[in-house]
């Protein structure tokens, strides 16, 4: 690997461990405003977003609005079952077998 490559993980590592470490050494001391600690409430959910909806409209590379996409359909039960029960299990178990049985019957 160059050089340059490994300054990059170098520095990523440097970076990611100042910031874990700074909450541990300075964690008693740092108050942050109600605002900010709500803002980061919905952090993880913009993450799993993020990471989520790109695949479930594009499997594979190529945008699939169709119902018959399994990854779609999956993503969108998910989201339903997770929204009327507030079962973060049941919404991950009722879409993976949705997606299993679209997959199975395709």
């Amino acid at each position: 690997m160059s050089d340059m490559l490994w300054a990059a993980i170098l520095g990523m590592l440097v970076v990611t461990y100042v910031v874990r470490a700074s909450f541990i050494v300075f964690g008693q001391k740092l108050r942050f405003p109600p605002a900010v600690v709500q803002a980061l409430s919905h952090v993880p959910v913009a993450v799993l977003t993020a990471i989520v909806v790109p695949e479930a409209i594009a499997p594979g590379g190529h945008v699939n609005l169709s119902f018959s996409n399994p990854y779609l359909f999956g993503t969108l039960v998910a989201a339903l079952v997770a929204w009327k029960s507030r079962n973060t299990l049941a919404a991950v178990l009722v879409s993976f077998v949705v997606f299993g049985a679209m997959r199975w019957l395709a």
